[in-house]
């Protein structure tokens, strides 16, 4: 397919690579790393304990503005923890987006609540605030607390998704949240560095979480966090994944069932590293959308995705081309993972995984076009 191969070409030449492999977004290590994790071997601590821990919340507050930061093992970890900590319960629906990463809808049922799935925005690929209008029209406070009218059951919370980095319209979501009583938990694991009006996601809700796994913008090769403003929720969080452990020097008392969440310092000393380069990656993936934005207007019957967010701004995580037929996506993907360019096609919607098939929706018209017509092309910081 010639069309295919003009794209494959002009990523090769972004990327300035005729040949080999080019992954879909490959992490970074052009700093500190080796000197802080050489540290943090030689500190021997390794494990959850160790200055790189702390270092990392700090940086993180001050990255995002976040007053308390809470870091965990992974985001969905950190996801888990923060929708528990916000009342998530066996038998509550959670309202979310079903194109997401299943970790969202399974951070969710590790709580006991089911997934309740509503539409994304075409313009921001995230959470509709216009569809969740519309499913909160069916929704009523009994004495303080939202209930689902034809289930009866009660809406614990809220999960927007910040798709592929692309800031959903959290503001008016919140606001809408607000009005009956939901918390709102983000879901910002993919999108560190994007902000709305100079407020970083994460922020905007009860509480928000990042992802720092290896596909990230930066990362700890494993490891998440936990951001809020509240701080009596952030000493339950930091609480809770430690197992509960009372303080003590020398005893072991827990006092309720905890978690195993809290994130290694040898992860974290890796995290502390990247998060020093991180303004500079982004720079350099903000030129990457760029350069092809400016060339996908040549191309015919493929649209290069370009957020417009009114003040907004993202952090290029993962750039998007949407196909106008569902068939020339598929043959794009056959012809350029074939030729040793990575792409892939948009997460499986939720609702249609085995797990998930059961839950409720609307009609998720947005998510299914986007299914069919999106794929996701190299990101990578460009060396």
């Amino acid at each position: 397919m010639q069309k295919a191969q003009e794209i494959i070409n002009l990523i090769r030449t972004v990327y300035n690579e005729p040949k080999e492999f080019i992954p879909l977004h490959a992490p970074v290590f052009v700093g500190n790393e080796k000197k802080y994790l050489n540290e943090c071997i030689d500190s021997t601590f390794v494990s959850s304990v160790g200055k790189f821990v702390d270092q990392f919340e700090e940086m993180m507050r001050n990255y995002t503005g976040a007053k308390y930061a809470i870091a965990t093992m992974n985001g969905t970890s950190a996801l888990h923890l923060a929708l528990e900590i916000a009342g998530a319960k066996t038998g509550d629906l959670v309202i979310t987006q079903s194109l997401s990463f299943v970790a969202t809808s399974n951070a969710i049922s590790y709580t006991g609540a089911q997934p309740y799935y509503i539409d994304v925005d075409l313009d921001t690929l995230g959470m509709s605030d216009k569809a969740l209008e519309q499913f909160l029209e069916n929704v009523e406070l009994v004495d303080g607390t939202p209930i689902h009218k034809d289930s009866g059951k009660r809406v614990a919370a809220c999960v927007p998704m910040h798709t592929f980095g692309f800031p959903c319209n959290i503001q008016r979501i919140v606001d809408l949240c607000n009005e009956f009583n939901i918390p709102v938990v983000e879901d910002a694991a993919e999108s560190l560095g994007s902000t709305i009006d100079g407020k970083h996601t994460g922020t905007f809700g009860t509480f928000g979480t990042y992802s720092f796994n290896g596909n990230k913008t930066i990362t700890s090769g494993g490891g998440g966090i936990i951001v809020t403003n509240d701080e009596a929720l952030a000493k339950r969080a930091k609480h809770l994944s430690t197992q509960a452990k009372v303080p003590h020097k020398w005893e072991y008392d827990h006092d309720e069932v905890g978690y195993n969440y809290r994130c290694p310092n040898i992860n974290a000393a890796l995290a502390c590293a990247q998060l020093e380069k991180l303004d500079e990656f982004l720079k350099n993936k903000a030129e990457t959308a760029q350069i092809y934005a400016k060339h996908f207007d040549t191309i015919s019957d493929v649209r290069f995705f370009e957020y417009s967010g009114e003040e907004s701004v993202a952090n290029n995580w993962l750039n998007v081309l949407l196909f106008d037929s569902e068939k020339d996506k598929l043959d794009f993907l056959e012809e350029s993972n074939g030729s040793g360019v990575m792409t892939r096609p948009i997460w499986k919607l939720n609702h249609k995984l085995k797990s998930f098939s059961e839950c409720e929706h609307d009609d998720l018209k947005n998510s299914l076009y986007l299914e069919k017509h999106l794929i996701n092309i190299p990101s990578s910081v460009r060396l």
